[in-house]
């Protein structure tokens, strides 16, 4: 029996020696690429939720009240400038007209009147002057109905596209009731919300920030063929996002803008005194990124990361480690926390050099 347990124990020491020499040879033989991040002057691409909208879109109401007795377009069509849209049914505000038309012709025969009896002092001249004031108030009722029977006839302000039309012929109109939309897509505007560190960037780096050029992404996430230029921004900040809106504009000459989409602004945004790492030391769970770090006793502790901005290869970093942290740039595949490894180290700029080379 004492043999046996003696044999057993030989056996378990020995597997003990054999798994702690392969596992120091393994360590031996695996040899691991350290680097810094480092802190550079760049830019970086930055996506923009943003809200599509047409350079002119107002709605089409009546001004009379009356029945919609004609409709001269359709839905999804494209107008011109003073084309007729709508005519609400004219006859009573026609007779309104006539009735005003009728009263100024009696005023001129009055002051006619007026002043030939004023001539042979038949009358004072202050009558004259009523009867002159008579005319002017019957002519100003010409004016203003002359005005309503013209509300009577819908033209389009502007060129543009028609949107739906909720009501058909024989519809009693109100005065004020929507008749339609008009959408003038010859040119679109794409509007999103900046941070304030990003406006201020945005401001003081014009040399960094180019010709103000931005694409849009549509939803379907292909870019629309037309650049984009940024050309207003608003005059304050939201208080309750710290945000302020800004505004680019897009050709539209193939119509495929409308108003209402939602796309994404691709802008450059300038960074200064940016730390940057490389993409390939990362690696990501769960949608958060983490990098391996070496400690001072060479054993590799793994960090989450938040990303500030993506170029090509390079994460720009906004928090979890510093310049001064030694983190893994190759071999994370065969990394563990808490291993002890061995490494040779590489210059930071050395890999950046190396990866733009890779890039180029």
């Amino acid at each position: 029996m004492k043999r046996r347990v003696v044999f057993t124990g030989l056996i378990a020491l020995l597997s003990l020696i054999s798994c702690t020499t392969k596992k120091q040879e393994k360590e031996e033989a695996v040899r691991f690429t350290v680097t810094n991040p480092i802190v550079i002057d760049t830019s970086f691409t930055k996506m923009y939720v943003s809200q599509i909208r047409s350079v002119r879109n107002i709605e089409i109401r009546a001004q009379e009240k009356g029945f919609l007795q004609n409709i001269y377009v359709d839905e999804g069509q494209y107008v011109n400038a003073g084309q007729l849209l709508f005519k609400i049914m004219p006859k009573i505000y026609e007779a309104e007209l006539l009735k005003a038309q009728a009263e100024a012709k009696s005023a001129e025969i009055e002051l006619q009147n007026a002043k030939m009896l004023a001539d042979k002092n038949v009358v004072s001249k202050s009558e004259q002057a009523m009867a002159q004031a008579k005319l002017e108030q019957a002519r100003a009722e010409v004016s203003l109905a002359k005005v309503h029977l013209s509300f009577t006839e819908i033209r389009a302000p502007f060129a543009g596209t028609i949107d739906r039309l909720p009501k058909k012929i024989g519809s009693l109109i109100d005065e004020g009731e929507l008749l339609t939309s008009l959408s003038d897509n010859s040119k679109m505007f794409a509007y999103f919300n900046v941070s304030e560190p990003e406006y201020l960037d945005y401001q003081n780096n014009v040399k960094d920030r180019g010709d103000a050029n931005v694409t849009l992404l549509l939803a379907n996430g292909q870019p629309l063929k037309y650049r984009g230029k940024v050309e207003v921004i608003e005059s304050e900040f939201d208080n309750e996002t710290g945000n302020i809106a800004f505004r680019a504009s897009f050709p539209n000459s193939d119509k495929l803008l409308k108003n209402g989409e939602t796309g994404q602004v691709q802008m450059k945004v300038p960074v200064r005194n940016a730390l940057v790492i490389p993409q390939k030391a990362t690696y990501e769970i769960q949608d958060k990124k983490y990098v391996f770090v070496v400690d001072k006793n060479n054993v590799i502790k793994s960090k989450e990361i938040t990303i500030k901005g993506e170029m090509p290869d390079l994460y720009v970093i906004n928090s979890g480690i510093t310049v001064d942290d030694k983190i893994l740039f190759e071999g994370i595949q065969k990394a563990n926390d808490n291993d002890k490894i061995k490494y040779d180290y590489l210059d930071p700029k050395k890999v950046l050099s190396s990866l733009k080379l890779k890039s180029e």
